[in-house]
């Protein structure tokens, strides 16, 4: 019966911010196609972020951690913030010196300290690395101030103490899962605010519909705790040794980092190709 393989970017197929898999990731995809698969990319990035993967022949992607699921050309799912939702979290972050990242549908609107702040950040993390990588190369980052209210899918947030996120938890915690990565490990917390309406397991969920598989055919990569509700939703699920510890413990198989061409061995030991 034909798979559905769902794949996060940075840190699982390609080296954190990178757009440039592995020739032994594009290899093992190509050879699970052909076999009849399908292959997804499942990822917090938003569609400008992810665009340049899309080169290589994905059969669709579950974009913004689940706001934007598209299968081919057909939009399955889409739900951003609503404005005043945006504005308030921004507003209550910002006042506890929190830095933050707006990302809409095709854009990231950045705070001017950004850049400040991941310099004094050592590398390790995925999700800091992707950021750092992503302002490095220009990637349709810009200026919070360009901000001009359009639909949002997540606020981004980084910050040093657990306690700059108290207020905002207080007024945002029961429509939004704040998703805080593991530890203080790299001098600093990293995470993300997403509606309750969605996540990556049930952007799967959606496309497991569409397609009329059942989730038990399913198999999730990941690497961050922002791959939670993936893991927990796909029928198979695997972390790469690069991950997360937390999300290693939950995980049915754990691969080699994406350095180590994980990806293409965790395609081999599943017989997706």
């Amino acid at each position: 019966m034909t798979k559905l393989i769902f794949l996060d970017i940075d840190g699982t197929l390609t080296v954190p911010g990178s757009n440039e898999p592995p020739e032994s990731a594009l290899t093992a995809i190509r050879r699970a196609q052909e076999k009849g698969n399908k292959v997804f990319l499942c990822t917090g990035r938003n569609m400008g972020m992810l665009y340049p993967l899309l080169k290589y022949g994905f059969d669709g992607v579950v974009a913004s951690a689940g706001g934007y699921v598209m299968y081919g050309d057909q939009v399955l799912f889409d739900h951003p913030m609503a404005r005043q939702e945006t504005e308030t979290a921004l507003d209550l972050f910002h006042a506890e010196g929190v830095i933050c990242t707006v990302e809409t549908r095709d854009a990231a609107y950045v705070d001017d300290d950004l850049t400040d702040f991941l310099g004094g950040v050592s590398s390790g993390n995925s999700e800091l690395e992707r950021w750092r990588r992503a302002l490095k190369d220009n990637l349709d980052m810009r200026p919070m101030q360009e901000y001009d209210g359009s639909p949002a899918y997540k606020v981004l947030m980084m910050f040093k103490e657990d306690k700059q996120l108290d207020k905002a938890r207080e007024a945002l915690e029961d429509d939004f899962n704040f998703c805080i990565q593991d530890g203080d490990t790299f001098g600093a917390r990293n995470g993300e605010i997403i509606h309750r309406s969605f996540d990556k397991g049930r952007g799967i969920l959606a496309i497991c519909h569409a397609l009329d598989v059942p989730i038990t055919e399913t198999i999730g990569f990941g690497d961050s705790m922002n791959d939670l509700e993936m893991i927990r939703t796909v029928g198979t699920s695997v972390c790469m040794d690069n991950g997360s510890p937390s999300l290693k413990a939950i995980s049915d198989l754990v691969c080699p980092s994406v350095e180590e061409d994980g990806l293409a061995w965790g395609f081999a030991r599943l017989g997706l190709i």
